[in-house]
């Protein structure tokens, strides 16, 4: 389960193709963003809504959730899914073929620390595995129709059966994780620089302070970061050449397919 993403072998087939072969391509793909189809949005609002109506909500706007998206898996037997943790709540839903979820305490600092929890994006979100966290990890079977929540921040692996699957996963984040998520960029981006930090909540008033500089900062770079070459620069002007791993592991794929 431990997986650097320079590592991670690329399939040189088209989507498509991918989906027509994944009985025998020996490969996973997922479709990100799929909130953006019409179709998919009003099922997911849907599936939300009816968790908010039992909370008390009666419209999916008055459950203020941030960055609502989908995610569709496509995978072929006995795939993995390395050891990681994810910046937002999800509802994961099983749709073709089996699926198993290992799941682990999301408070229990002697498989992940604080600092690996720190978000950043010169830091991959795959985390470092080892045997013997399975003795303290749950698994949950999913079956066709079967789904799991997987809690902010929970580490967790996922492997598929001795059949293809399909899933789809439904992610958003609530006002406390958004705002949770601004302190621990802040804690990697002061950790990165030789600064120590304290755990979030240890020291409420300087957590405060951290999360209104990354508000005020974000807000005067936004209109810079309309451009995916602007953002890709200004990664790499704040946490240096690693921050842009994903695109770097991506074309090295591509090279050596």
């Amino acid at each position: 389960m431990n997986q650097r993403p320079e590592d991670v072998p690329l399939v040189d087939l088209a989507p498509e193709e991918v989906v027509r072969q994944i009985e025998t391509a020996g490969a996973w793909m997922v479709l990100k963003r799929v909130e953006t189809v019409p179709a998919y949005r009003a099922l997911i609002e849907e599936a939300l809504l009816s968790i908010g109506r039992q909370l008390g909500h009666d419209s999916f706007a008055s459950m203020k959730l941030a960055d609502v998206e989908g995610y569709v898996f496509v995978s072929s037997a006995n795939s993995t899914t390395p050891f990681h943790c994810d910046n937002e709540d999800n509802f994961f839903v099983q749709i073709h073929g089996p699926k198993f979820f290992h799941l682990f305490d999301n408070e229990d600092r002697a498989i992940v620390s604080e600092e690996l929890l720190e978000s950043a994006p010169s830091k991959h979100r795959n985390l470092p595995y080892e045997e013997r966290f399975e003795e303290r990890a749950t698994v949950y079977t999913l079956a066709p129709g079967e789904g799991v929540y997987v809690p902010y921040q929970v580490p967790h692996w996922v492997r598929t059966g001795d059949g293809w699957s399909i899933s789809l996963a439904v992610t958003w984040r609530s006002q406390a994780v958004v705002r949770r998520n601004k302190l621990l960029f802040m804690n990697a981006f002061l950790r990165d620089r030789g600064f120590p930090q304290a755990a979030p909540g240890q020291k409420p008033a300087l957590d405060g302070l951290k999360v209104a500089a990354y508000t005020a900062a974000r807000a005067a770079i936004e209109p810079l970061r309309r451009s995916e070459g602007m953002r890709r620069l200004l990664r790499r002007a704040v946490f240096g050449e690693q921050a842009n791993y994903a695109d770097k592991a991506h074309e090295a794929g591509k090279k050596a397919a």
